[in-house]
C-alpha cells in the first residue's frame, strides 16, 4: 500500500493547503474573546474545493472537520455566494454540528469563477437556549438556542445588520459572542490572503488539479487499506449513561472493497440532547480512518469514498430534525468512536488500544459578576486514554472527538469569579493490565458569585473498557458542595450553586491493555 502520493508535488500541495488552514487558525486565536477559543481552542478552520468536498485542514478537532463534508453542499442548496459574501449557519440538520458551532464560509474566486471555499467552525460558550451554555435542559433544538440557516452575513463585502443584530439578541453574553464571530472572520480573511498568495505562486490551473488529487488519492488509499483488513464481520454494543439508557448497536465489515458500516439496532432518537445526526456520525468514521492511516491518509472527502454508512431514520445515532443534538455532538460521537474501536479490536485483536474516557466532562457555568455584567462559562475536561500495544495510556489528556487544551488556572480566576481549589491527577483512575491506562484528573472550583451551573458527561455509570482481560478505566464523577453538604449530579442535571459553593470532578481514566489477547 502506497505511503504517500507518487507525484512529489502532491505531498507538497497538502502542506501547503494545510498551512492556509493553519494560519486561519491562529488569526482566530489571536482575535477571539472568550476563553473557550482563545485559551482552549475549540475551534477548526478547513479548505474546501469549489464543489465542498474537503480539500486541507489542519490539527484542529475531529467533531467539527469530519462533518465538514456537508456543509458546504448544504449551503449550496439554498445560496449561491459570491465574491465579498460570507455565510453564517449552526443548524445541525443543515450543514451544522451543534448549536454552539458556529460555522463562517467564505467563497474563493479568481478571475470572477470560484475555485474554492474558506470555513471555520468555532464553539460559541452560549447561544442561548434553556441553560448557560445552551448544552441542557432541552427537550428538543428548539429549547437549545438560536438555530441559524444558512444566511448572507455580509453580503459583497458589507454586513448583514439584521443577521448581526438576530445573533447578539439572543445569546446570554453578546459582547463575547459579537467578539468571536468577527474573529472567526478575521480567520477567513487570512486565508482568503494566503489562498491568494498560493493562486499567485503556481496558477488556479495547478491549485484545483491538486484538489482533486488529493480527493483522489484519498480514496485510493483508503481503499488500499481496506484490502488488507480481516474480511469476516463483527458485531458490538454498547449502552450512553442514563435513565433511558439507549442502545448503540454497530456491525462492521470489509465487503466488495468498502467498508461497510451498520448501525442497525440502534435505539431510536430520544427527548433531550444526547442524539447524534449523520454529519457527526460520520465525523467519527473519518477520525476513525484518519486515525488507523497512520498520518500518510490525506485530510480529504475522498477519504470517505470507500464507506457505506448505514443509519437507521431517527436513531440516536441518525437523528432528525426537531431532535436535541447538543450533547451528541460532544458525548455520543465519543461513544461512537468507542464502539468503531471495539469493533476494530474484535476484527484485529492485539492491535488496537483500549478505550480511552468516554466523554467530554463538559462544565457550563453562568451568571453576573458583582459589576452586573454577564457571563458564560465552558470547558472539556481532560481524562485518561486507553492504554495499547505498545505502552501505557496517557494521563489527563483530551481523547479522540476533541482536542482542546486546558483553560489556565490564571485566566480562569483572572476573568470569572471564581477560586480554583485543586487540579491534580486522578490517581489509579487507570485500568491495571500489562500497560496500564491513563488517569483522569481532578478539578474543583469555588463560586465567588452565584451560579447556574451543569457537567454533562458519560462514563459515570459505565466505565472505558479494557482490552483481554485487563481492568477497564474507573468511571466518573460529579459533586457539588453546598451548605456543607455534598450531593453527587445526575449527567447533565443543572444546579443553582451559592456564593461559596463548589463543583467537584473527577474524569474517568482509560482502560487497561493486556498483552496476550491470543486467547481472547
Amino acid at each position: 500500500m502506497s505511503k504517500a502520493p507518487r507525484d512529489p508535488a502532491l505531498h507538497v500541495f497538502r502542506h501547503l493547503f494545510a498551512s492556509v488552514t493553519d494560519e486561519m487558525g491562529a488569526a482566530l486565536q489571536h482575535s477571539a474573546v472568550s476563553p473557550n477559543i482563545k485559551e482552549r481552542l475549540d475551534f477548526s478552520c478547513a479548505l474546501l474545493d469549489s464543489e465542498g468536498r474537503l480539500a486541507a485542514h489542519a490539527a484542529f478537532i475531529p467533531v467539527h472537520l469530519g462533518s465538514a463534508h456537508s456543509t458546504v453542499p448544504a449551503v449550496l442548496q439554498v445560496l449561491d455566494p459570491g465574491p465579498g459574501d460570507v455565510v453564517v449557519l449552526n443548524d445541525p440538520f443543515r450543514g451544522g454540528t451543534h448549536l454552539n458551532d458556529v460555522t463562517v464560509v467564505a467563497p474563493l474566486f479568481h478571475q470572477g469563477k470560484r475555485c474554492g471555499f474558506l470555513l471555520n467552525r468555532a464553539h460559541h460558550a452560549d447561544i442561548g437556549g434553556a441553560e448557560p451554555g445552551s448544552m441542557s435542559g432541552a427537550a428538543d433544538i428548539f429549547g437549545e438556542g438560536l438555530l441559524i440557516p444558512p444566511l448572507l452575513l455580509r453580503a459583497g463585502g458589507e454586513d448583514v445588520s439584521s443577521v448581526w443584530q438576530m445573533f447578539t439578541a439572543n445569546v446570554r453574553d453578546p459582547q463575547a459572542a459579537r467578539g468571536d464571530l468577527l474573529a472567526q472572520l478575521a480567520a477567513l480573511h487570512r486565508g482568503r490572503v494566503r489562498f491568494d498568495d498560493l493562486l499567485g505562486r503556481y496558477g488556479v490551473a495547478a491549485i484545483t488539479r491538486a484538489m482533486t488529487s488529493l480527493f483522489e488519492h484519498g480514496a485510493t488509499f483508503t481503499r488500499a487499506m481496506l484490502a488488507t483488513w480481516p474480511r469476516h464481520a463483527v458485531t458490538v454494543e454498547d449502552h450512553l449513561d442514563g435513565p433511558q439508557s439507549p442502545k448503540l448497536k454497530l456491525r462492521l465489515q470489509v465487503r466488495g472493497g468498502r467498508l461497510v458500516l451498520d448501525f442497525a439496532g440502534s435505539s431510536a432518537q430520544v427527548p433531550g440532547s444526547w442524539n447524534t445526526h449523520r454529519a457527526v456520525t460520520t465525523s467519527a468514521v473519518f477520525y476513525l480512518l484518519q486515525s488507523v492511516g497512520g498520518g500518510s491518509l490525506p485530510e480529504t472527502s475522498g477519504t470517505l469514498q470507500a464507506v457505506d454508512l448505514r443509519l437507521p431514520a431517527d436513531s440516536i445515532v441518525g437523528a432528525s430534525f426537531p431532535a436535541g443534538v447538543a450533547l451528541g455532538n460532544v458525548e455520543t460521537s465519543q461513544r461512537i468512536v468507542d464502539l468503531l474501536l471495539a469493533a476494530m479490536r474484535k476484527l484485529m485483536p492485539g492491535k488496537f488500544p483500549a478505550a480511552s474516557q468516554g466523554t467530554m466532562n463538559n462544565l457550563l457555568f453562568g451568571g453576573t459578576r458583582e459589576d452586573g455584567t454577564p457571563f458564560v462559562f465552558y470547558e472539556t475536561l481532560a481524562g485518561g486514554s486507553g492504554a495499547g500495544p505498545n505502552g501505557p495510556g496517557a494521563s489527563a489528556v483530551q481523547t479522540h472527538m476533541t482536542n482542546t487544551r486546558n483553560t489556565p488556572i490564571e485566566v480562569l480566576e483572572e476573568e470569572l469569579p471564581v477560586r480554583v481549589t485543586r487540579l491534580a491527577l486522578r490517581k489509579g483512575s487507570g485500568g491495571q493490565g500489562d500497560h496500564c491506562g491513563g488517569d483522569g484528573m481532578i478539578k474543583e472550583i469555588e463560586f465567588l458569585q452565584p451560579v447556574r451551573l451543569t457537567v454533562a458527561g458519560t462514563r459515570r455509570t459505565s466505565q472505558p473498557a479494557a482490552s483481554g482481560h485487563a481492568k477497564p478505566g474507573k468511571s466518573g464523577v460529579d459533586q457539588i458542595v453546598m451548605h456543607g453538604k455534598t450531593k453527587r449530579l445526575n449527567p447533565a442535571e443543572a444546579v443553582d450553586i451559592p456564593i461559596g459553593g463548589q463543583i467537584k470532578i473527577a474524569t474517568p481514566g482509560g482502560g487497561g491493555y493486556e498483552r496476550d489477547q491470543t486467547s481472547n
